[in-house]
């Protein structure tokens, strides 16, 4: 608890970080302003560092570039690792891990110890690690990395503790799981083949153990030769040296005969009787051609042989599709008997399991189901039916179905905002699913007591938005709905939208959603608005479009007609004239001037005919910017709305405009110089003459690499190219990728490069981080792609430069500072530190509000920062937010009630409401990319200021609700994440989390309530957040277990005779042969064992000290006990065995003991 006091006597007018030239914080022209009255604030903070702390809390989505796959068959859980050196572990819904190996390198191959708990990595950097999956955040608890040879294949048998390694070189190492120390024995590549081979067999790609005796290990080298390796005999049963190089070889349960799968696209069927020659060679896909050769197929990469008890058994493969059929897609075939099905799939495949019901490899198999992983989907398909449906997917794998352009994250919605959106998204989904349990079923999970509604709202490059709840740290769709279904279709060759075909022109850039009113609007990329209202009714409307010519370019003498905007007024609140309504003047000849010049056309053609709306989000009303004179509209940088206002604010780098959406007209549309008036902070420059039009780039067209980015990420923020927005004060409206070339006063024009090319402009900064996505082209690109201008001088504008605005607040405030009561005004900020506040008049009566017009006055305070602006937020003098006013939501389309007439229903948060002992007032609270300042309204005087960061700038900044209490949070393009605290601006919490490695992050980060945020860690993945003290402590609590004690499935009884004569298999001791006893001790040099940190939960706990020591001790004890247990039963069973064999015996001998030698 701290109490913070401040006397306001005219000193705070004066911002210690204010430049040369510029007026102080509490003046509105650069002149001194007398002092106001000294008033004292009072304000109880509650929030100190303590209350802070930032950990991952979970990872939603599909895992960026598979790499491979394990499962385990008792526990039900799967693993996926990825390039990156990520595993995801799932179970049941709500069971989903993510742990990430330190080194980064990929993941080659998984394997899970069943029913142990443990899972073995090999990973690209030739170490092993084995996880401990006992505790809810698994943990490393031994590594093993090999120094002179490479890891190609694992192989670990069920209920064994010794693991076989396979290498490069074609050596098989053991490595002991229990210590991880490798084992003295090894099969040298040159003992395992014969002497007489000349030529090296290649990498180990194979490594299985015999089902009809264990002391056999199968051994598939590269090159086609494979071996069975007696290990006991320490020798070579036999050799198998075929043409076709393996990919992989798969057993039949009884041990007799085994398949392999070869690069020619062939299956080879192999019986142990004789080896000489394969006992059958099929090529699935390959046909016959007319002179008789067979065609040439793709490599079979993997096959299972599975076999049932009621039915003829499974060969299930992928790959080995002929070559000659171009764009053919990746497939996975299931031969059952003579039934051969194909099964296409949308992605190349990485890897697949077919689960079965026994994890003994010596049983009936009877597979149930195959899990397919591709490069961006997991799908599980049922075997047991015969058209193989698939299993619907409970985990959110389709973040990425397009890819992500922006996200918002929204924590304690109102709680009937779920079932409502779940009720009506649960109409549209896909059917045809299996009706059967999903099979992945492990873990567990329970709902915990620190819950409460959220959503998240992803954009995404094809237009369509997606809701998801995000309560309890899953992840479930809710609803989804297409903004592209408001336009018409792009049609190749036809006029404008020739140039938009090679795009992605419905690309969401952001969105702004009230979850009260459920008003809903969107930004898209074509420099497009909609908004959406949210009905339980279909209906059949018209949609409204309004044009809106938005284009700073004062050199052209433009003539207001009805057709026009002129971006010019005499007076505050004056109208602009009427923008165009598309359905009403479709596009004309006039459009284009005689030379072909675009003119006074959208970039999107609206549908101008009655549609059918489904139930849920419907459009109201299409907002475009217009092409001027053959320059494309820039993209929009800035959106608020306010359902109790009914009006819609957007700006870009042109200037403001605001659409008062309930009369479906504009009310202001001025650019950024004109909203000044005579209150123009900064020494402008005299106008040049028009210089070359600039060049600017598609959307996609971003060509910097990631050198460029680690150059300039420390550069100054008031000279950034981020994401759409013009951020730097002396920067030239951006142009993404390409030089900058100087313009005219008329602001950037496009040069045209040829027909056929997109005409959007990758034109502003990173000060509203929301979006400008390349959509398109290789991912690569799309990442890692933006620019920076060089300069930062703030004290003189040339009038070249375009000023953008890049934030926009509608709420109750002081425009003025003789105002005595508040009043509705739009607080604009932009990317030269300014900030304009615009008061307005708004009829109250709800009849005068539908036809009288809102008027808007212009000459308003000014206030100034660091940097652009990025947030606006408003406090009450006791510290508390005052959130804005808002419509309470009404269905328009529902049933009218001739007795109760449907009225608007406002709720609005008065900044006098609750503060009777502070009296009129309120405090604002503004964010830019280098500093946050606190102003007391109606004075405009800084009560606080505190400096950011001076080597870096802030990409995005919101005021979130955290302990009862309220709080600044930033987050740097350094990778730091900050809280301040209100009104102070004290530091909290400072954490170097994330370097700004691409774009991406910065895109799509977002803070919200509760101490929660959200990033995109990858493409196909959204990562959550806490910077809560509160949440880290009870995440535990949150979060599934993985492993829960599960009995292991007896196996089989073989029989005495089968066990008699199959092999002796269960009297193989590995111990014997592989221990240190027998083997002796591996070479240090060949591998270096890593202890690793184990986690603090977990059964075996690798902790120092007594009660470490007690533990180990403890486990061990139990270990010893398990183990003296399973030698009682073993050794009940053998007497039980003896007992019955003698009971036979002297049966045989009451029998026979008085039949002489003859009568035998």
């Amino acid at each position: 608890m701290k109490k913070f006091r401040k006397v306001l006597d005219g000193l705070t007018t004066s911002s210690p970080g204010a430049t040369v030239g510029s007026p102080s914080c509490g003046s509105a022209a650069g002149t001194p302003t007398a002092a106001p009255t000294p008033k004292e604030i009072d304000v109880q903070e509650t929030l100190v560092s303590e209350n802070f702390q930032l950990c991952k809390t979970v990872r939603h989505g599909f895992p960026y570039q598979p790499t491979a796959l394990a499962f385990d068959p008792v526990q039900k859980i799967l693993a996926i690792g990825s390039r990156s050196g990520g595993v995801r572990i799932l179970g049941r819904p709500g069971v989903d891990c993510y742990c990430q190996h330190e080194s980064g390198a990929a993941v080659l191959q998984l394997q899970f110890l069943i029913n142990e708990g443990a899972l073995v990595s090999a990973c690209a950097d030739d170490t092993l690690h084995l996880w401990n999956l006992r505790q809810r955040r698994p943990a490393i608890l031994h590594s093993l990395k090999f120094n002179r040879e490479r890891i190609t294949f694992c192989h670990l048998p069920f209920q064994s503790k010794w693991l076989y390694v396979g290498t490069e070189r074609g050596n098989t190492h053991i490595v002991n799981i229990e210590s991880f120390v490798l084992s003295g024995y090894v099969i040298m590549w040159n003992k395992a083949i014969e002497l007489s081979t000349k030529t090296h067999p290649g990498p180990v790609v194979h490594l299985s153990d015999s089902p009809k005796d264990e002391g056999k290990l199968l051994i598939g080298f590269e090159s086609g030769t494979i071996v069975q390796w007696d290990l006991r005999g320490k020798k070579a049963d036999f050799r198998i040296y075929y043409d076709e190089a393996i990919h992989s070889v798969s057993w039949h349960h009884e041990g007799k005969q085994f398949m392999c799968s070869h690069s020619d696209g062939s299956l080879t069927l192999w019986n142990l009787r004789n080896t000489t020659k394969p006992f059958q060679v099929t090529f699935p896909h390959g046909k016959i051609q007319r002179d008789a050769r067979k065609e040439s197929c793709k490599p079979i990469l993997k096959v299972e042989y599975k076999t049932c008890r009621n039915s003829e058994p499974f060969v299930i493969f992928s790959g080995g599709l002929s070559y000659d059929k171009a764009g053919r897609r990746p497939a996975l075939t299931i031969m059952h008997g003579k039934a051969i099905t194909v099964l296409e799939m949308d992605y190349p495949i990485v890897e697949f399991m077919v689960l079965c019901e026994t994890p003994y490899n010596n049983e009936v198999q009877e597979p149930y189901a195959v899990v397919v992983l591709l490069e961006k989907d997991l799908i599980v398909v049922d075997l047991t039916q015969s058209n193989y449906p698939v299993f619907e997917n409970p985990y959110p794998m389709d973040i990425h179905e397009s890819p992500v352009t922006c996200t918002a994250y929204f924590a304690d919605c109102p709680p009937d905002i779920i079932p409502i959106l779940y009720s009506i998204g649960a109409k549209h989904k896909k059917t045809g699913y299996s009706q059967k349990e999903w099979p992945i079923s492990g873990g567990t999970w329970t709902l915990g007591s620190h819950t409460y509604p959220e959503i998240i709202i992803t954009g995404h490059a094809d237009g369509s938005i997606k809701f998801w709840d995000a309560s309890a740290i899953t992840l479930q769709m809710l609803y989804k709905m297409k903004t592209s279904k408001v336009f018409e279709k792009p049609k190749p060759g036809e006029g404008r939208a020739a140039e938009l075909v090679e795009e992605d022109p419905f690309a969401i850039q952001m969105v702004s959603w009230c979850p009260q009113s459920r008003m809903f609007c969107v930004v898209g990329i074509s420099a497009h608005i909609i908004l959406y209202r949210f009905s339980k009714y279909d209906a059949n409307t018209q949609i409204v479009s309004l044009e809106v010519r938005l284009q700073c370019d004062s050199d052209d003498v433009i003539s207001p007609s009805e057709n026009e905007n002129n971006p010019s007024f005499s007076e505050p609140g004056s109208h602009s004239p009427q923008p165009h309504h598309q359905h009403q003047h479709p596009a004309s000849p006039g459009s284009r001037t005689p030379e072909g010049i675009k003119d006074s056309i959208p970039c999107l053609k609206v549908k101008d005919r009655a549609v059918r709306v489904p139930p849920g989000y419907q459009s109201e009303l299409v907002i475009q910017l217009l092409w001027v004179d053959g320059e494309p509209p820039q993209q929009i940088t800035s959106l608020d709305i306010n359902s109790a206002y009914g009006l819609l604010a957007f700006g870009n780098c042109n200037g403001l405009a605001v659409v008062d959406y309930l009369q479906k007209t504009v009310i202001l549309c001025m650019s950024t110089l004109d909203l000044y008036g005579s209150t123009d902070p900064y020494q402008r420059l005299t106008r040049s003459p028009r210089r070359n039009r600039q060049s600017t780039s598609g959307l996609t067209e971003l060509t910097d690499n990631q050198q460029s980015i680690d150059m300039e990420r420390n550069k100054s923020p008031t000279s950034d190219h981020v994401n759409g927005h013009c951020t730097s004060p002396t920067s030239q409206p951006c142009s993404a990728g390409k030089p900058r070339i100087p313009m005219g006063p008329e602001g950037p024009r496009l040069t045209r490069r040829g027909p056929g090319r997109p005409p959007f402009r990758k034109a502003q900064s990173a000060a509203c981080m929301e979006i400008s996505l390349p959509v398109s082209h290789t991912e690569e690109s799309r990442e890692n792609s933006f620019t920076r201008s060089r300069s930062s001088s703030v004290s003189s504008i040339d009038r070249d430069t375009k000023e953008a605005v890049t934030t926009l607040q509608f709420g109750e405030s002081y425009g003025r500072k003789n105002d005595v009561l508040p009043t509705p005004c739009l607080w604009v900020g932009t990317s030269l530190g300014v900030v304009l506040l615009i008061p307005m008049s708004i009829p109250t009566d709800q009849e005068e509000r539908m036809e009288e017009p809102v008027t808007m006055g212009v000459s308003g305070a000014v206030l100034m920062l660091k940097g652009s602006v990025l947030r606006f937020s408003f406090l009450d003098c006791m510290g508390a937010l005052i959130q804005p006013p808002y419509e309470v939501w009404r269905d328009h389309n529902a049933p009218e009630d001739p007795d109760r007439p449907r009225r608007r229903k406002l709720v609005h948060f008065s900044p006098s409401s609750s503060q009777d002992a502070c009296g009129d007032g309120h405090l604002a609270v503004v964010c830019s990319e280098r500093q946050a300042k606190v102003f007391l309204m109606p004075s405009q005087s800084c009560l606080f200021v505190h400096n950011i960061t001076e080597s870096s700038f802030v990409l995005r900044a919101d005021v979130v609700s955290v302990c009862n209490s309220v709080c600044l949070a930033c987050f740097c393009a350094n990778g730091h994440v900050m809280t301040l605290s209100l009104p102070s601006l004290r530091p909290l919490m400072d954490v170097n989390y994330l370097p700004l490695t691409d774009m991406r992050i910065a895109r799509t980060f977002y803070f919200t309530n509760g101490g929660q945020a959200l990033y995109l860690s990858s493409p196909t993945e959204v990562q959550r957040i806490t910077y809560s003290q509160e949440m880290c402590d009870n995440l535990q609590e949150m979060l599934g277990e993985l492993f829960t004690p599960i009995e292991t499935p007896e196996a089989q009884n073989r029989g005495f005779l089968k066990g008699f004569f199959g092999g002796n298999a269960h009297t193989f001791d590995r111990e014997e042969l592989f221990g240190e006893a027998a083997a002796g001790k591996a070479s240090r040099s060949l591998a270096q064992h890593i202890p690793g940190q184990g986690g603090v939960e977990g059964m075996k706990v690798a902790a120092s000290g007594v009660v470490g020591e007690l533990a180990r001790a403890r486990i061990a004890l139990d270990e010893r006990g398990q183990r003296l247990g399973e030698l009682e039963e073993r050794t009940a069973l053998m007497m039980t065995s003896a007992e019955a064999f003698s009971k036979h015996a002297h049966e045989l001998m009451l029998k026979c003991k008085d039949k002489k030698w003859y009568q035998f």
